[in-house]
């Protein structure tokens, strides 16, 4: 089915064809501001885990971290 052509000589759906690509830029445009805030939640996670990680190893390291540091106190 062959579209009709308008005086201008532009295809008569061309406004339908430019309405669906806005629509997905904006779909598109939208995505990346998703994919920002997915980014940031990422890092929070990372963040959280890696202070997770430090209490641990403080908690079972601490008194060792504590006594090497004493040696080097009293050394200087």
């Amino acid at each position: 089915m062959a579209a009709a052509s308008g005086p201008s000589g532009e295809c008569s759906t061309g406004k339908g064809v430019s309405n669906h690509m806005s629509y997905l830029s904006a779909l598109i445009a939208s995505f990346n501001r998703d994919e920002e805030g997915q980014g940031l939640a990422e890092y929070a996670l990372i963040l959280a885990l890696i202070a997770i990680v430090a209490i641990v190893a403080l908690l079972f390291l601490g008194g060792q971290i504590s006594k090497i540091l004493s040696v080097i106190g009293s050394s200087v």
